[in-house]
């Protein structure tokens, strides 16, 4: 293999996004037609926050979550693409990465379903410390890395 394989979890969070977008276009779809929203009558500057209080709460929670993949997976991206630059991202880091990746699609699922904010927040909490512990190990290393290096000089 000539790619860390922590890259392979970062390629299916990426998916996983462009699934939840999709799904997120048709939801959204739907409720346009519901709404009796067309091309020629969205007014100038309009924006999907400007569906709040009018869409009902369900169509809108699939756009919640894409927004939320945009936020704290940023994150995993970095930490991700650091511990692969540092050829660290094999080992207990791969599996904290999928552990990462199927607790973020399992929220997802949650969110885009029934939207149960304490089952959300549960799945989030163990997502983040999975990112906690990738970071952790790339922190460990980077010290490790440089103790090392000032030691030998």
């Amino acid at each position: 293999m000539s790619y860390s394989p922590i890259l392979v979890p970062v390629v299916a969070l990426v998916a996983w996004t462009f699934v939840v977008m999709l799904w997120m276009l048709v939801a959204r779809m739907r409720e346009f037609r519901r709404l009796g929203v067309t091309f020629n009558n969205i007014p100038a500057g309009a924006r999907g926050v400007d569906m709040e209080g009018k869409a009902n709460p369900s169509a809108q929670w699939k756009s919640h979550n894409y927004n939320h993949l945009m936020e704290q997976p940023t994150i995993f991206y970095a930490i991700a693409i650091t511990l692969a630059l540092m050829n660290f991202g094999g080992g207990i880091n791969y599996w904290l990465a999928w552990g990462y990746v199927g607790l973020r699609v399992i929220h997802s699922l949650i969110q885009c379903t029934v939207n149960t904010v304490r089952y959300r927040l549960a799945i989030f909490t163990l997502a983040s410390f999975c990112l906690l512990g990738l970071t952790v190990h790339a922190g460990a290393r980077i010290l490790h890395d440089c103790l090392g290096w000032h030691l030998m000089h």
